[in-house]
């Protein structure tokens, strides 16, 4: 049965993989038709909005957004779209797999880590306040609420997936009150899974184990600001940004979009890396119960992945994002 789902086109390199996405999906046979909308800098530039009304109408309609890069201006300018989304749809559990590529030689091998990253508050909330010329105070916020679903999330994803651990990063030495919160929901939540094993580290600390042993760590769930460093992190110890997919989820809407930015020094030179994205649509697609597409589609570039001379620039090759594109298309079942 086709499904309908929404495609933001965002700006960068964004156009040149959603395009190279979408024409793999359709190799693939991905019983998908699609309602694409421009969205970002461009359309900002033209009539001074990001997202259109008809595209917030399309995602409510569909349940379904794929989006691809957007540029968020740093220090000024505009607030990112994806905080906006995530706040405006409650797309609470933001889920980042780190797993290691027998093509791609990194200082780590076997690494196979899941990031859960609570996605509506911490330091995200973005409320500032400017006491006088030379300070500024930012607002943390933790609730109960958020950090229990969160928590749950990630347990029921470990015993749906055959996961073994669940790790809680948190700053609680510190932040008694607040990752105190997170820390002391997460102990109790664990008491309902004693299937799986539960522990908690520091965040400082788990940085540094992440960089030691990857290996020993499964399942991760942490806060907002921590979850967002940890999993470029993750994604640092499989090869890169470009090799990272993830996930935005809450109880009513998904969003899928690679976690990598929109790359706009590399911009209209046909040289991006379309992989993160195409696995960000690899976890829609299971999202939608269409496991053997996503299957398909994975298998496909893990066998590209071992061709050099198929690969773009960031991956060591020097082919270009359709030749990347078409030899994903012709490794298809």
């Amino acid at each position: 049965m086709m499904k309908t789902i929404t495609v933001f086109k965002g700006d960068g390199i964004g156009p040149e993989i959603t395009d190279a996405v979408l024409t793999i999906l359709q190799a693939a046979k991905a019983p998908l038709a699609y309602e694409i909308f421009q969205v970002g800098i461009p359309l900002y530039e033209s009539c001074g909005e990001l997202i259109s009304e008809k595209a917030f109408a399309s995602f409510e309609k569909n349940k379904v957004l794929l989006k691809s890069p957007i540029t968020t201006p740093i220090g000024s300018g505009f607030r990112s779209i994806n905080v906006l989304l995530r706040k405006k749809y409650d797309l609470y559990a933001n889920v980042r797999p780190a797993k290691s590529n027998p093509a791609i030689v990194t200082p780590f091998a076997d690494v196979d880590i899941v990031t859960f990253r609570e996605n509506t508050e911490d330091l995200y909330v973005g409320v500032e306040e400017q006491i006088d010329a030379d300070t500024v105070h930012a607002t943390k916020i933790i609730t109960r609420k958020a950090s229990e679903r969160i928590i749950r999330a990630a347990f029921a994803y470990a015993r749906a997936n055959h996961r073994k651990r669940v790790t809680c990063v948190h700053k609680a030495n510190i932040l008694k009150m607040s990752d105190g919160l997170f820390l002391s929901c997460f102990n109790k939540i664990a008491k309902e899974y004693p299937d799986i094993v539960s522990d908690d580290r520091i965040v400082d600390n788990m940085c540094m184990q992440l960089v030691q042993y990857p290996q020993a760590y499964d399942v991760l769930v942490m806060p907002n600001l921590y979850g967002d460093i940890l999993s470029d992190l993750t994604s640092g110890l499989i090869g890169g940004l470009g090799l990272m997919p993830s996930a935005n989820l809450g109880s009513e809407y998904a969003m899928f979009e690679a976690v990598h930015g929109s790359a706009p020094d590399i911009a209209d030179k046909g040289i991006a890396n379309p992989t993160a994205f195409l696995w960000s649509a690899c976890m829609m697609l299971d999202h939608l119960n269409e496991q053997a597409v996503a299957n398909n589609i994975r298998q496909a570039v893990d066998q590209v992945l071992f061709h050099k001379e198929w690969l773009t620039p960031d991956l060591g090759g020097q082919a270009t994002t359709k030749q990347f594109t078409q030899a994903i298309i012709d490794m298809l079942r």
